[in-house]
C-alpha cells in the first residue's frame, strides 16, 4: 500500500467566489465568472432546481439551477 494507511482521499470540488456554484471535479474555472478566484473552501451545499419559485435562492441571488456552496472563503 503507497501512502501508509491505503486510504483513499476525496478530492473536494471548486466553489467559484463569485457566484458560488460549486465546480464539476475537472474543472477548475468558473464558466460564468472566469476572472473570479475559485476555492476548494467552502461550507454548506444547497441545490437548487427551480430558481424562479425558490425562497432560497432569492436569498442566495441564484439565477440558474445547479449545485450552491452557502459560504465560499478565499484566502
Amino acid at each position: 500500500m503507497a501512502g501508509g494507511l491505503g486510504v483513499n482521499m476525496v478530492k473536494v470540488p471548486f466553489a467559484c467566489s463569485e457566484c458560488h456554484v460549486i465546480l464539476d471535479g475537472t474543472a477548475e474555472q468558473c464558466s460564468f465568472h472566469p476572472g473570479a478566484p475559485v476555492s476548494t473552501d467552502w461550507q454548506g451545499y444547497v441545490v437548487v432546481t427551480y430558481p424562479d419559485r425558490s425562497d432560497i435562492a432569492k436569498r442566495l441571488n441564484v439565477k440558474r439551477s445547479g449545485a450552491y456552496a452557502l459560504k465560499v472563503n478565499i484566502r
